[in-house]
């Protein structure tokens, strides 16, 4: 440990000194490379925390004199980062209040327990979470209940296997006994009263244990599926909407909550029951009378299941007066998002403001309700304090001094706790590192060097890039991969003539295909915590799942993706770009 410190130390005292020499050497272009690519290999070696390295830009591009520091401080509160930060704080309140907790579990009950709809419930419950609030929090969510699930399931089976075994011991020994009378050699067949095992039930074991790698991969599986659905799910969504706002100041708002909503989910749909129907064929099989039970009663295991669900339902108690107001709130934002700028009507912002369509991005609602959770009250108000005279006689001296308002949905400490702030600094570190490539005249060089691949189809280009990055997310956090590759594909789109985000949107939902790897994103580490699954269970499974998110993403970016945004077409707003 204090020798792997040591050298740390060394590397990064070394480029520093080796950042001041080439300063007066270098042209601007290979000044920001240098940086980029220092950054890189921190980011994929985390020599330092991720979030520091983050902060590399504020130093040394203003050392370098590749960027002001007014100009790269500016991009790590951006209107991006505000839109994240505000959405965040919603999934806190979601968080603090269990309301998800109470969705998770009224889906679960509606949807049943038999095999096949316990695991799609699973599935559909982790991926709708994670559209809203982080994949890690809706993953330590779920990965208890489904193991609640699980454990009682399998304290019934075996409950009712001890049962089958001492019947069928009885009889055994009845059996010996009569038989004993005419063969007394045959006593021996026995020894101190135990019958040979029941060769089922090593059978039996195995799949349950099947079922149980199954039950838990698909939670962790649907996190990150679930996480691509929205423009808040997941940090590489959030990169793309403000390296298109960066490189690409004059889009139009493309990207918005609606038009990304539009696009991914029914990708996200597509992926879900893919991904359902190859965990169902690996772990439980195509047995459909067994797993769906069409037209059978419940097993003693299915119903000790729903009632595992039922207990934890009735755990929570009704719906309290803060959880209202949260998914109030909730509701709130997801319409403010959706009718801001739909697309074929003219939204809110349009309507009631003057150049609302200019001014007001999906920053602002998700920052206003973030503001409306810190002055609701958490419990109703107090009406009976007002006059002292008319109040119940019964009411105590603590009763009436209590305030009017109670204190509100969300309180200041528990963000600071509970909000990811590294990624946060990661994201404006990208933003800064994709502004000063565009203006040191790299991200134009990187895209002359690109010319050469104007010959092979762009479905081809994007299906490889695709390809490249859902593995090169393995290995490193998905918000660095799309930091370090949106602008480079971004270069090489302008330089062959096609739509930028024809490349980039595929590349961006591939960077959270990290489906092979404990280590790749924190919902897999969490589920692997849990002692069920082996790696090599999670390379199998995540080499399949790798390939049906890219067939996706594919399908997906050449289909409706094609008409949703004219990618046919090269934009005047990338083409302006491209000559500056």
């Amino acid at each position: 440990e204090p020798l792997l410190r040591a050298t740390n130390v060394f590397l990064i005292i070394r480029n520093r000194f080796l950042c001041l020499n080439v300063s007066s050497i270098l042209l601007q272009e290979a000044k920001c490379a240098y940086i980029i690519i220092i950054m890189a290999v921190y980011w994929c070696t985390e020599v330092i925390p991720l979030a520091v390295t983050s902060l590399i830009p504020v130093v040394f591009f203003p050392l370098l004199g590749v960027r002001s520091s007014k100009s790269v401080c500016l991009q790590y509160l951006n209107d991006t980062n505000m839109l994240f930060i505000g959405g965040l704080i919603v999934a806190i309140s979601v968080e603090q209040w269990n309301l998800h907790k109470r969705i998770a579990l009224r889906v679960l009950l509606i949807l049943g327990v038999k095999p096949a709809l316990l695991m799609l419930g699973f599935m559909i419950v982790t991926a709708f979470l994670s559209m809203w609030i982080s994949n890690t929090a809706t993953t330590a969510m779920m990965v208890p209940i489904v193991q609640a699930v699980l454990d009682q399931m399998d304290n019934t089976e075996y409950d009712m296997t001890m049962m089958e075994q001492a019947t069928g011991q009885t009889n055994t020994v009845i059996e010996l006994e009569e038989k004993n009378a005419s063969d007394p050699t045959s006593v021996h067949v026995i020894s101190n009263g135990q019958v040979p095992d029941d060769p089922r039930s090593s059978e039996e074991k195995k799949t349950r244990k099947r079922i149980c790698k199954g039950m838990t991969l698909c939670v962790c599986y649907a996190a990150s599926i679930g996480g691509t659905a929205t423009l808040t799910g997941t940090g590489p969504n959030i990169v793309l909407k403000g390296q298109m706002n960066q490189l690409y100041p004059n889009n139009n708002d493309i990207v918005n909550f609606a038009s990304w909503f539009g696009f991914a989910f029914p990708n996200m749909i597509l992926m879900l029951v893919l991904a359902w129907f190859w965990l169902q064929c690996s772990f439980i099989g195509l047995n459909f009378k067994k797993s769906w039970g069409c037209g059978t009663e419940r097993t003693a295991k299915e119903k000790a299941a729903y009632n595992v669900l039922k207990a934890e339902v009735k755990k929570l108690g009704p719906i309290s007066y803060a959880e209202f107001n949260v998914l109030l709130m909730f509701v709130l934002l997801v319409v403010l998002w959706f009718s801001r700028h739909p697309g074929f009507v003219k939204g809110w912002a349009t309507r009631l403001f003057p150049r609302g369509e200019k001014y007001i991005t999906d920053s602002a609602p998700a920052v206003f309700v973030a503001l409306l959770l810190f002055i609701l009250p958490a419990h109703k108000p107090k009406f009976t304090g007002w006059n002292a005279s008319t109040s119940d006689p019964e009411q105590t001296e603590e009763d009436i001094k209590k305030p009017f308002l109670s204190a509100p949905l969300l309180d200041w400490n528990v963000v600071q706790r509970k909000m990811p702030w590294s990624i946060v600094l990661l994201l404006g570190g990208g933003f800064a590192l994709a502004d000063a490539s565009a203006n040191s005249g790299l991200s134009a060089w990187l895209g002359h060097q690109m010319i050469p691949l104007g010959s092979i189809p762009p479905w081809a280009i994007a299906t490889v890039l695709s390809l490249i990055i859902a593995v090169f997310t393995e290995c490193t956090s998905n918000v660095a991969t799309a930091t370090l590759f949106l602008p480079v594909f971004s270069s090489m789109a302008a330089s062959v003539k096609i739509h930028p985000l024809y490349v980039m949107l595929p590349c961006t939902l591939s960077a959270s295909f990290a489906f092979m790897l404990p280590v790749a994103t924190p919902p897999n580490a969490i589920v692997f915590s849990y002692g069920h699954i082996r790696v090599l269970d999670m390379v199998r499974s995540g080499i399949v799942m790798n390939i049906i998110g890219v067939f996706c993403v594919t399908l997906a970016i050449n289909t409706w993706g094609r008409s949703m945004f004219e990618l046919d077409t090269f934009p005047t707003w990338a083409n302006s770009t491209a000559n500056q």
